[in-house]
């Protein structure tokens, strides 16, 4: 009996492609999923002021409050996750903010309209949403995972752990993650150069399942969040001291670039602060 013909990767390219929507055909490939390891090193300076620009091929990362973050672009772009609404005292309008509805903590009914990108982290209850944003200097997606419902039970697909991709970085948002990501949902992150993870120790994961994550993730640069009154933060630190070495930052603002990445996945603990004038 004769052999069936072989067909090569190369060839089913096309025919893969040619089956796709139109709008799944156009969109910007992540380069967190398409590159497995991460460039070395990445410089990272402080004392910068949001208001200041960007320095070039760089992010500014700062720690607004639980579990907000503001990431500033080099071409002026200005994003805020778990957005609740307020980021202080100024007169800023993000860009783009993302929420996740697990608290209220986490999002805000009403943002301004004038934002002109809301991402929510879930959909009709258990379906979820799908987000890719290309902003052209910043792409913006996310991956779906569950959160416990209000009545103790699961809603499937009920959070999102949002990814910003931006000057070759992968910049990770646990949001209010309640499970171990499946291998699937591993896979669908890519690479995570800095991650955002919650270290609350309870109305997430408890802490020792939050530390496989980072463990298995092994992102350049971890920023605990999530924390309150200290103590969980402390014992964050303690245990995954061992592994990773762990940074005491005196601003809650982190410039970092693709260039010079830490040799070793290192914590940077920055206090949380909102923006001021």
């Amino acid at each position: 009996m004769p052999r069936p013909a072989l067909v090569s990767a190369a060839a089913l390219i096309p025919l893969l492609s040619a089956s796709l929507p139109a709008e799944a055909q156009q969109r910007r490939a992540s380069h967190c999923i398409a590159i497995a390891d991460a460039a070395p090193g990445v410089p990272y300076l402080h004392k910068a002021a949001w208001t200041d620009p960007v320095p070039e091929y760089s992010v500014r990362i700062q720690y607004l409050s639980h579990a907000s973050f503001l990431i500033q672009t080099r071409g002026g772009l200005d994003a805020v996750t778990d957005f609740t609404g307020y980021i202080g005292n100024v007169p800023m309008i993000p860009d783009v903010v993302t929420m996740n509805h697990a608290h209220t903590s986490h999002w805000t009914a009403n943002p301004d309209p004038a934002i002109p990108h809301i991402l929510e982290g879930w959909g009709p209850f258990g379906e979820g949403i799908e987000h890719h944003l290309d902003l052209g200097e910043m792409l913006v997606r996310n991956v779906s995972t569950d959160i416990r419902s209000a009545y103790g039970g699961t809603e499937e697909n009920g959070n999102s752990i949002f990814v910003f991709e931006v000057e070759g970085l992968c910049i990770g948002h646990l949001g209010h993650l309640h499970h171990e990501p499946s291998a699937e949902q591993y896979a669908a992150l890519g690479r995570i150069d800095v991650l955002m993870v919650p270290v609350d120790g309870g109305m997430t994961m408890p802490l020792e399942d939050m530390e496989r994550v980072v463990e298995r993730l092994r992102s350049s640069v971890i920023l605990p969040m999530h924390w309150f009154s200290g103590a969980s933060l402390e014992r964050f630190i303690a245990d995954v001291s061992d592994t990773f070495p762990v940074e005491r930052r005196d601003s809650s603002e982190l410039i970092i670039g693709l260039s010079d990445l830490p040799p070793q996945p290192t914590v940077m603990v920055l206090p949380p602060e909102w923006l001021s004038e």
